[in-house]
């Protein structure tokens, strides 16, 4: 257990600092955010109803940013060849890098969500609904995403294939959590919410053992 804190601990700072993608993924959240009201204009109705989805769709984009670097630094550095050796199991190893990558990168979309829902003017009764959509779902994002990284570690510039893995992976996600915040608006049940949240168990329970046969593969071990 010391040795999966230590690897957490370690990819946590990595990820704050200069190149990580930690600061850069939330500012793009923002961003995109930020811009949908100009390409949309200035209807507020329809800025409100389509919040939920275009938040959504920033988070999955967001989260793809510091995805390719999840393996690959490891991988150019030598660290996963020490990782495969270490009394830690590489299954545990990959959970480790996955929580990391999701408090450093899906957690702060979480926590900058409510603003943006405000500057989309996302109806009151849609923010409890995106807040806890966002949290349920996030960790699949980072979890599949953990999948395509380790697919891609040993491809240079893979950044766009990564994307062309995860997206369509993540696309129930996106559908089920964009569902959710559109349920709460129009009152019609949790049905959206409870398919994500099946959904999310699944890819976080399955991604570390997919992960590390992916690293195994890549590694020739």
């Amino acid at each position: 257990m010391t040795a999966f804190r230590a690897l957490l601990i370690r990819d946590m700072r990595l990820a704050f600092r200069a190149g990580g993608g930690a600061s850069l993924a939330a500012a793009f959240f923002a961003l995109v955010a930020a811009l949908v009201p100009f390409g949309v204009g200035a209807d507020l109705i329809l800025l409100g109803r389509i919040a939920g989805g275009v938040l959504w769709v920033s988070a999955a984009l967001a989260a793809l940013l510091s995805l390719d670097r999840l393996f690959q630094a490891d991988y150019e550095d030598g660290s996963l060849d020490v990782l495969l050796l270490s009394p830690l199991q590489l299954e545990a190893g990959a959970a480790a890098k996955i929580l990391a990558h999701w408090l450093t990168t899906g957690l702060p979309l979480v926590v900058l969500s409510p603003v943006l829902g405000l500057l989309l003017n996302l109806p009151a009764p849609g923010y409890l609904a995106l807040i806890g959509s966002l949290l349920i779902g996030t960790p699949a994002l980072s979890g599949v995403g953990a999948i395509g990284a380790a697919l891609t570690l040993s491809i240079r510039r893979g950044g766009l294939i990564l994307a062309l893995i995860v997206l369509p992976l993540i696309t129930p996600a996106l559908i089920f959590g964009a569902g959710a915040v559109t349920d709460a608006l129009d009152g019609t049940g949790r049905g959206a919410f409870l398919f994500l949240a099946a959904f999310s168990v699944a890819a976080v329970g399955l991604s570390p053992f997919a992960a590390a046969a992916a690293v195994r593969l890549n590694l020739g071990g």
